[in-house]
Parts: C-alpha cells; structure tokens; sequence
C-alpha cells in the first residue's frame, strides 16, 4: 500500500460521530440529477443506510491498496453493475463523488480543501473499479 489513507477514515469518524451523515449524503446525491431518486424507488432506507456506511469504509480501504477489500468491493461493483440487482451507470458515478465531499465538508469540522481532494482522489479510484466492472 502507497497512501493508508488514515487521514480518510479519521475525517469518516468524525463524520459518523455528528449523526445523520449517511442521511444527509443521501439526501446530497438524491438531488444531485434527476435520473438518481428511480434507482432507489422501493429501497430499504434503513439497509441502505449501513450498507453505504460500510461501503465507504471499505472504499477507503480499497483505495489504499489493501487486498483485504478486494471481495468486498467485487462483490459492490457486481450489485451495482450491468447486470446487478441494484444497477448504477457510470455516468451518474461522479455524482457520488460529488455529495459524498459535500457531505464531508458539511459534517467533518476539520475538513480542508485538501482533505475534500484525498477524499476525492480516492473514492474515484473505487467509482473508477465499479466502472470497470460495469
């Protein structure tokens, strides 16, 4: 591993701590572009909500290298695929990137512009996996 990326799951903690920050990444990237609240029509909020608090983890994880999350975002990347129960484009990836740094810089209160760019340059190399395996 090059980046451990700890500087990550340190801002994701201090997110987490505040409350509501899944929701309130929910809420970003639901208005985000209007081809987004379809894709969650008849979703379990309440299971969607700790597996996307689980996915982020392992998205920073996987960014760093780590092999450890190998599986886990394979199996992320076939759920979300072309083929997948619950299919994402890859158009509507950066999108995700996008509220989830808003998210950040609204909810981690030692968020920097230099933080917002780690916490971009890493979860595009995870969106950049899934599109791969679209």
């Amino acid at each position: 591993m090059t980046d451990s990326y700890d500087d990550l799951q340190a801002s994701y903690g201090r997110c987490l701590r505040k409350g509501h920050f899944i929701e309130r990444f929910y809420t970003l990237f639901m208005d985000s572009h209007p081809d987004i609240p379809p894709l969650f029509a008849g979703t379990d909020f309440s299971r969607q909500y700790m597996a996307l608090r689980r996915g982020i983890s392992s998205a920073i994880v996987h960014a760093a290298g780590s092999r450890l999350a190998e599986r886990t975002m394979a199996a992320m990347a076939d759920v979300h695929g072309s083929r997948g129960r619950a299919l994402v484009p890859p158009a509507l990836y950066p999108y995700w990137v996008d509220s989830l740094v808003a998210a950040v810089a609204e909810f981690d209160p030692e968020y920097t512009p230099q933080l917002g760019r780690r916490w971009r340059q890493a979860m595009e190399a995870t969106t950049a996996f899934f599109v791969s395996h679209y």
